[in-house]
């Protein structure tokens, strides 16, 4: 006997979950990573940022990064931020102390503002960061040879307030929209879609998961156009990685599909034509969306 709509998402919802066991590994492969900095570093605090502290990552767990914000004394940013390419320089210095710990990890790299350790189940991505006399906290940019303002444990209140405001069904559609991105390949950043998502169900009431799907694609393909500017103050456009006309264009030809796509499978449900409605959801969740039947 064929699902409804509704219990289809409810298993959308639980297929996104990852498990009680990958949490608890997890939560102890991220303090060991955090002592094994803390062994060697004069470590004012550390705690675990990015979209595992939101509670917006998705399964499975080996395509996804824990992050963590390591907060040093200033001495290092006084003794790095004198030199050319001292970001880099602090990014290297982090990538040593953790290569002595976990010296048989497959890969151990600096990217960016973070030094990544790739190991077998998932990635750590770890941030070394200073505090900021007026809040929030800088962190290196290797690329740019800049320091980067942000504020992450903002950005973790932010998404729970929201998240109480629609009651709780906030962050699953959030990762809803997560799993779309990833059967498009990652294409758009996955804060990026945070940002817009909070940007466009502020004030609206999620009735469904499947209408607050719809709802967003149709909104986002006028929002992922605009600038989208960090919800906590700092770092500016989350979307400036689309910096052409092109790569915009692309952005919004993503989302007139995933809308056209939506409405036909919300009038196949009206029409109680459950296995044509769930066929058009898996075409935008892909396997994630449970088959028909």
């Amino acid at each position: 006997m064929a699902k409804t709509i509704l219990e289809s998402f409810r298993e959308l919802k639980t297929n996104l979950e990852i498990t009680e066991l990958q949490q608890s590994t997890v939560s102890t492969r991220q303090q060991n990573v955090r002592n094994a900095v803390e062994s060697e570093l004069n470590v004012l605090d550390s705690f675990l940022t990015g979209s595992y502290s939101r509670h917006t990552m998705i399964a499975p767990l080996k395509e996804a990064d824990i992050d963590i914000f390591i907060i040093l004394d200033v001495q290092y940013y006084y003794h790095y931020n004198g030199q050319n390419g001292g970001q880099a320089g602090l990014l290297d210095l982090v990538k040593r102390i953790l290569r002595k710990t976990y010296s048989k990890t497959p890969d151990i790299s600096r990217n960016g503002q973070a030094v990544t350790i790739q190991f077998t189940d998932f990635m750590v991505d770890v941030v070394p960061a200073f505090s900021c006399q007026r809040g929030g906290y800088f962190i290196p940019n290797s690329i740019t040879q800049s320091w980067i303002f942000t504020d992450p444990k903002k950005h973790v209140e932010i998404m729970s307030v929201a998240n109480k405001k629609h009651d709780g069904d906030l962050v699953p559609l959030i990762k809803m929209i997560k799993a779309w991105n990833r059967t498009i390949n990652d294409h758009f950043r996955s804060f990026h879609l945070e940002v817009m998502a909070l940007q466009i169900l502020d004030g609206v009431k999620i009735s469904d998961y499947p209408s607050g799907v719809r709802y967003f694609f149709d909104k986002g393909r006028s929002y992922v156009k605009q600038k989208n500017p960090d919800p906590a103050g700092y770092g500016g456009d989350v979307g400036s990685y689309l910096n052409t006309r092109e790569k915009i264009d692309d952005a919004v030809s993503r989302f007139e599909t995933a809308y056209t796509r939506a409405i036909k499978a919300e009038d196949y449900a009206n029409r109680d034509d459950i296995k044509e409605a769930v066929s058009m959801w898996r075409k935008i969740f892909g396997d994630y969306f449970p088959a028909y039947g």
